[in-house]
């Protein structure tokens, strides 16, 4: 199991974004050359990374944009070094008057926003919205095309998604530590360059450029799951650039990791429980029908079972505890997926563990020849430089595992040796939990799902409260995000805001 800290749009909208560029053709764009308000460097000194005109080619299906974007690697050093970083756009359809160029990220650390753009934003975000905006997509520094962060092969990443992350005993601690370790050192040996690069802030920077390269004099941006922390740190730099910011999912940026990941751990046992009310209703429940606390008691149980003796998949790779309880909480991310995980886990539980996997492969982007993508390369990259990390030694991690298990009696162990990664990471965090104001921005949409798995609702209550122009809108239900997701209502008043500018009142509530 190797859920930590991975903010990001719901599994099955995720899957459908996992489109490749490619293509060629020309273009150009209109440029802003003026600096960042808040950047270390010197003004003068980005100038050319502000002026620069890029070259848009065909690509990733009809009307489709792309284009590579020059960066410096190190904000501090503008010019030394410089990275490419891949970006795409979808030009704005019609009718009505453009608004210019709305970005869009799916959250992770690690999503390729571009990925989303091309297979699910441009096409799918409602029509008007697509209308009056040029959808834009840039693949944050260390994710897909733009610089990758790699760490280990496919056979090693199946290794490691494998070890047992609920020890017994100081042997399994052990091996649990060594495969972090494991896991840092190949990032340090294969991307060391980039790995102190990768931060949130650098990212956030590279945004800044990106709109003045598109001719935009504020940013309107939409950012699911981490995406809203993304999109909170580019109000904190540059919040007079800021334009119309919706922050779907919201993180909380003044907690600490330790305090993140048990709040996270808890967001899932809320997920858990209303999936396990949902399931005690139906005939086809594996984990019976009796009440919500004998379905807990069960899948405790069923994990357990599969830590002593892991069933086959039909693959060299059995399912054991691990790769279970990330295939569990791969769906706890949409509710639509629940009859999926009912299916599931009865053929789990009757010897034949695939369908398991499957979710677990999904959440980790394991394609069927073995190869993954880069998503937990970088979710790790990126959270490792943002904050210091939650758990330094073997010995804090058991002491924190009553609070961790008090979150949630059924994933806490689990999750609270998850957040142990950071502990062994070869580059120091460079970031610190902090609160985001934002002064002087213009005003902000922070949305926020009651019972949302990986970013729980009060960090969305916390986030609109720390911004000083934050608007909370609230959306009753389940799953992650909810922009797009169905509620008619929190689309309308997030519609509303985007074409015209006017936030919902704060406080709204939709169901």
């Amino acid at each position: 199991m190797d859920t930590r800290r991975l903010f990001r749009i719901s599994a099955t909208a995720f899957v459908a974004a996992g489109l490749m560029i490619s293509g060629c053709s020309s273009g150009g764009s209109s440029s802003d050359a003026s600096a960042s308000d808040s950047v270390s460097a010197d003004p003068a000194a980005l100038k050319k990374y502000y002026g620069q005109k890029l070259r848009w080619r065909a690509c990733g299906g009809p009307d489709f944009q792309c284009a590579t974007m020059k960066a410096p690697l190190d904000y501090a050093k503008p010019d030394g070094t410089e990275i490419e970083l891949a970006v795409a756009r979808k030009k704005a359809t019609g009718p009505g008057k453009r608004l210019g160029s709305l970005l869009v990220n799916p959250g992770g650390p690690g999503g390729s926003a571009i990925g989303y753009l091309q297979g699910y934003a441009a096409i799918g975000y409602p029509a008007p919205v697509r209308a009056q905006y040029d959808m834009a997509a840039i693949d944050p520094r260390g994710v897909a095309r733009s610089e990758p962060v790699e760490c280990l092969s496919g056979k090693d990443m199946d290794a490691y998604t494998q070890v047992d992350q609920t020890p017994d005993d100081q042997a399994e601690t052990s091996r649990l530590a060594a495969s972090f370790k494991k896991f840092a050192q190949g990032c340090q040996k294969r991307s060391g360059v980039i790995l102190p690069h990768v931060s949130t802030v650098d990212t956030a920077r590279d945004m800044d450029i990106f709109r003045a390269v598109l001719g935009d004099k504020k940013l309107s941006y939409v950012g699911a799951s981490y995406g809203t922390f993304l999109g909170a740190t580019y109000a904190e730099l540059f919040p007079k650039r800021t334009g119309r910011l919706v922050l779907d999912g919201a993180m909380d940026p003044s907690l600490p990791a330790r305090e993140l990941n048990r709040d996270q751990t808890a967001g899932f046992e809320t997920a858990f429980q209303s999936f396990a009310a949902d399931c005690v209703k139906r005939a086809d429940c594996p984990l019976g029908t009796k009440s919500t606390a004998d379905i807990s008691t069960r899948m405790k149980a069923f994990f357990t079972d599969l830590d002593a003796q892991p069933v086959p998949t039909g693959e060299t790779r059995p399912l054991g505890e691990s790769l279970a309880t990330t295939g569990v909480i791969a769906a706890m991310y949409d509710e639509s997926a629940w009859s999926q995980l009912r299916e599931a886990l009865t053929s789990a539980m009757d010897g034949d563990g695939a369908g398991l996997l499957a979710l677990a492969d999904s959440y980790y982007e394991r394609e069927s020849d073995g190869s993954y993508a880069n998503l937990m390369f970088a979710n790790s990259a990126v959270n490792c430089l943002d904050l210091p990390p939650a758990f330094t030694t073997t010995s804090d991690v058991t002491a924190a595992l009553p609070s961790f298990e008090q979150a949630s009696p059924v994933f806490g162990k689990g999750l609270a040796w998850a957040s142990l990664n950071c502990a062994y990471w070869p580059t120091k965090a460079t970031g610190s939990a902090h609160r985001i104001e934002a002064k002087g921005a213009a005003p902000i949409v922070v949305v926020g799902t009651t019972r949302d798995p990986a970013t729980p609702y009060k960090w969305a209550r916390s986030l609109a409260g720390q911004l000083s122009t934050g608007t909370l809108l609230t959306y009753n239900g389940d799953g992650h995000t909810a922009y797009g997701r169905g509620s008619d209502c929190i689309d309308t008043a997030i519609n509303t805001y985007l074409l015209g500018g006017t936030p919902p009142t704060d406080g709204k509530k939709c169901s």
